[in-house]
């Protein structure tokens, strides 16, 4: 109970198996852009070729921290309007980083309470 698709030349070359068993499959339902407005863009630019490092996804704002030190952890609203927790590592070139920062009125990472 396998299928093959018909993926496109850049998904085969970053190693994607054209083989799916039937259970993984699901009808597809098209984004309804006014109830999650932008969403599309974010969807197709993360299929195709590999993004780059220095690929920013677009943030709303960092809403909260949690941890310290290795275990430090940012609660960032995406302009999606999707919400994750994020290691310092994957956000700290962010622009709404320094913008949280200035919020809480601290210079630095090191400094947040």
């Amino acid at each position: 109970s396998s299928f093959k698709l018909d993926l496109p030349s850049d998904m085969k070359a970053r190693g994607l198996h054209p083989v799916f068993h039937a259970s993984l499959l699901r009808i597809h339902i098209p984004n309804d852009d006014r109830r999650f407005p932008n969403r599309q863009q974010l969807l197709n630019a993360s299929l195709g070729t590999a993004p780059a490092d220095n690929v920013e996804w677009p943030v709303q704002k960092f809403i909260s921290h949690s941890g310290s030190g290795s275990g430090l952890l940012f609660e960032v609203l995406w302009q999606s309007g999707d919400v994750s927790w994020e290691p310092l590592e994957n956000v700290k070139h962010l622009d709404a980083l320094a913008s949280y920062l200035e919020a809480l009125g601290v210079d630095s990472i090191a400094s947040l309470p």
